[in-house]
């Protein structure tokens, strides 16, 4: 039946940025579907754990900050979710920072902890599981994109760099891992209420410029991102790999 190949169950998800927002719900998502997931957050993901082990799932908590740790620190993470929960079979790459700022005053800093995160974490994330995964022959990389790594956005040079790289990152390991049965994708969200967006949504003028070009008619939540995501991690989708799934109202069909 179809419905079976949308099953988790059996499977170990490693799940970043997962506290709270596209992480958390993506994190409780694939452990409704029926995998056991791994959290990896600086922060505190308890609640998010708490909401996956009331799902009967089991879950793993690492603590890693993506700005300070290196890749040894990164690729230790991963194996450590194998140890604890003995495979990995899913990464969904979802941590991400944001700094906004006019170019022209950008600060080396912050260019440096976006680069960082949302690039060079997402490759030695990736890096490391797909060593796994090769090695088991079958695995699911879903990597967070945006709507800016197809625009240019205002003020945000560092992020649109970063998701413009994340989508190029996907097609050239998709290219790679294809045939060993590791399929690499991203999702990339439309303008969601989470913390990212609390400042466009707290400006009156942007969220209603905003908002008038969303054909859906309003900001997007987690949930929305669960069926695409589920999608990605399970079987239904052996034969897709390389895309970057807009998730989005239909923003860029505008």
């Amino acid at each position: 039946m179809i419905l079976d190949s949308f099953n988790l169950h059996g499977r170990v998800a490693l799940v970043t940025g997962s506290s709270r927002g596209l992480g958390q719900g993506a994190a409780v998502a694939l452990a409704e579907a029926g995998a056991d997931v791994a959290l990896l957050d600086r922060g505190d993901a308890s609640e998010t754990a708490d909401r996956i082990r009331g799902l009967g799932r089991r879950v793993h908590l690492v603590r890693r900050d993506l700005v300070e740790a290196t890749p040894d620190e990164i690729a230790a993470a991963v194996t450590e979710v194998v140890d604890e929960l003995g495979d990995l079979h899913i990464l969904v790459n979802n941590a991400g920072m944001i700094h906004r700022a006019p170019a022209v005053d950008y600060p080396a800093a912050k260019w440096n902890d976006v680069l960082t995160v949302n690039l060079d974490a997402v490759f030695h994330l990736s890096q490391a599981a797909g060593r796994h995964m090769l090695a088991a022959g079958q695995g699911r990389i879903i990597n967070v994109a945006s709507m800016l790594s197809f625009q240019g956005g205002v003020f945000v040079p560092a992020y649109t760099a970063s998701k413009h790289a994340v989508a190029g990152l996907t097609k050239a390991l998709a290219n790679e891992w294809a045939a060993s049965g590791v399929t690499v994708n991203a999702i990339a969200p439309g303008y969601m209420a989470t913390d990212n967006t609390a400042a466009l949504r707290a400006d009156p003028d942007r969220e209603s410029a905003i908002l008038a070009r969303i054909p859906a008619g309003r900001w997007g939540t987690p949930a929305d991102l669960q069926g695409a995501l589920v999608f990605l991690a399970s079987d239904a989708s052996a034969y897709v790999t390389g895309t970057v799934l807009p998730v989005d109202g239909g923003w860029l069909v505008r």
